[in-house]
């Protein structure tokens, strides 16, 4: 599975909670890194997997811009914008 990412520092990768291997590929100018993730087994056909990504951003991560809670409707959650697609936190 390869995801983009841009100036990020990833600590750990989970497939349905069984670590995962994970590299960075060759870094990009402008569109940044492809995240290559290994999963730690064979997924069967209409299995679910659910990949968690423990990482740090940084002020340059153009890719990722936050809401605090305060600024969102229900002011409960912050609200995080990623590649110019919304995710809910």
């Amino acid at each position: 599975q390869v995801l983009d990412t841009r100036d990020v520092q990833v600590f750990k990768v989970t497939v349905n909670g069984q670590d995962a291997k994970f590299v960075f590929g060759e870094k990009h100018s402008f569109k940044g890194a492809p995240l290559e993730i290994t999963l730690p087994f064979e997924l069967r056909r209409g299995q679910e997997a659910v990949v968690e990504i423990s990482f740090e951003s940084s002020p340059k991560s153009s890719a990722l811009q936050w809401f605090t809670p305060e600024q969102t409707s229900g002011k409960k959650h912050p609200f995080l914008f990623s590649q110019c697609q919304v995710e809910w936190i």
